[in-house]
């Protein structure tokens, strides 16, 4: 497919992302959202049905970022996150006006050892072993949201740009893995006009914008990984050099030298918490919820050891004899432990589309309460909008299956070509690339059949 730039296609598109307006006003839009959230889980009634935070944060919010936005635009929810706002507020010493001057910060250097992907693996796993309280406790989500907009405020307060983002937040780990698959990317037009131009204003600014929050060269960028679509460099550039592309699904997945262990154990968590998540919430079997809910202690404790085992041992090591049968069947001379990471990068279409498929599932079936939350946000016997009184009605359950299934057959089959190409790009023949993507493929199979028989009963 060829890329088509944005900026070309709708000039009209530009000058509103050039604005200083641009992403104040769609942070201040969600930050809104934020404090009302936190507000009815610290205030409001403890039934999460009746609560706005918990309805609109893990009905709402979450379908919209699982079905369309990541998909479909990536990092864009980066784009307007309020989490890190008010600590870059503080570093810049406002919020629309580009101040003079560095960023207002400590100045620390943060660890080189943990500039990767594996505190946000670390975070992840955390919050989603807690997940059947969060999901269902208002004053938990309302503590847990406050807990990230506190820590962006010390990391912001300590180190320069957005560390916080980049290295710590546990979902913008698994945006930036999954935003490889989506059909929009910030580029560059010409990558040997940044190698000559000086001085480098995307990244340490200019009167226009800031330099690079997210400490990025964008000359050099080939992934949608790590880049926050907060469009300084659309301001900053002064050769006209930057572009937003509509380009081929996936493409990220085939840049060969980019991949790293930190990245693929991301996407073996995200797939095992796909599969718990589905069997805890959505399965038939009680005890393992009230286990997951913390019913006791001790069965919470069981539960636990058993989830952090299958993301970090069961699904990787099951992997890892996949790839060392691969590297024996195909005779390829990478390692297996090279092969594993590569190879572990098929798992983002599978992932993603598991997640979508989950996520249709658990908002079509309770997506009626956000009538229900507008007019009653804190449960206090409101009628705002006169929808206080509409009953919990499903939407589309006959139609679900059918959803879940087709979207995770084509994730599979995505996945699997996928695959292919990964082998050859470590292949001198077709047949050895044939070869070599039969074990993963079959690997990917069955995780699918797993899925669908939980979805499917």
């Amino acid at each position: 497919m060829t890329k088509i730039d944005l900026l070309t296609a709708a000039p009209w598109l530009k000058p509103i992302l050039r604005s200083r307006l641009f992403q104040p006003v769609l942070m201040l839009a969600t930050l809104a959202f934020f404090v009302m959230v936190i507000l009815t889980g610290l205030f409001g009634t403890p039934a999460g049905n009746r609560n706005f935070g918990i309805v609109f944060v893990w009905i709402v919010w979450w379908a919209l970022l699982m079905i369309i936005m990541v998909p479909f635009m990536g990092r864009i929810w980066c784009t307007m996150c309020p989490i890190p706002a008010p600590g870059e507020w503080l570093q810049r010493r406002g919020i629309v006006k580009r101040t003079s001057g560095k960023l207002s910060t400590l100045r620390w250097r943060f660890p080189k050892r943990f500039r990767n992907m594996w505190l946000q693996n670390i975070g992840f796993l955390g919050v989603a072993i807690f997940s059947a309280i969060i999901l269902t406790h208002p004053d938990v989500t309302a503590f847990v949201l406050l807990g990230f907009i506190l820590t962006g405020i010390v990391l912001s307060i300590l180190y320069e740009n957005r560390v916080f983002c980049r290295y710590v937040c546990p979902v913008g780990g698994f945006i930036g893995l999954y935003s490889m698959m989506a059909p929009l990317e910030v580029r560059v037009k010409d990558p040997s006009v940044c190698v000559t131009h000086t001085p480098k204003d995307c990244i340490i600014g200019n009167e226009q914008g800031y330099g690079c929050p997210w400490m990025l060269y964008p000359g050099g960028m080939q992934r949608n990984t790590y880049c926050g679509m907060c469009m300084e460099c659309v301001k900053t550039c002064t050769q006209n050099n930057i572009v937003i592309n509509v380009r081929s699904i996936g493409s990220d997945l085939t840049v060969a030298k980019e991949r790293r262990l930190d990245e693929a154990y991301k996407a073996f968590i995200m797939l095992g918490c796909a599969i718990l998540y589905s069997a805890v919430l959505l399965g038939p079997w009680g005890w393992m919820k009230d286990w997951a809910s913390m019913e006791s202690v001790a069965n919470w404790l069981i539960y636990a050891a058993g989830f952090l085992f299958i993301n970090l041992v069961v699904l990787p090591g099951a992997f890892a004899l996949t790839t060392g049968l691969t590297r024996r069947l195909s005779k390829q001379t990478l390692s297996t432990r090279e092969l594993f990471t590569h190879y572990a990068y098929v798992l983002v279409p599978l992932g993603l589309a598991a997640w979508i498929a989950f996520s249709f599932g658990f908002a079509l079936v309770n997506g009626s309460y956000a009538l229900v939350v507008l007019s009653d946000p804190f449960g206090f016997g409101w009628d705002l909008f006169g929808t206080r009184d509409t009953a919990w009605q499903p939407v589309g359950t006959t139609l679900i299956p059918f959803l879940q299934t087709g979207i995770l057959t084509a994730g599979l089959l995505f996945a699997i070509n996928t695959a292919y190409k990964i082998a050859a790009q470590y292949s001198q023949t077709h047949r050895q690339a044939f070869i070599a993507t039969l074990p993963v493929t079959g690997f990917m199979t069955m995780v699918t059949f797993i899925l669908l028989g939980l979805y499917l009963g």
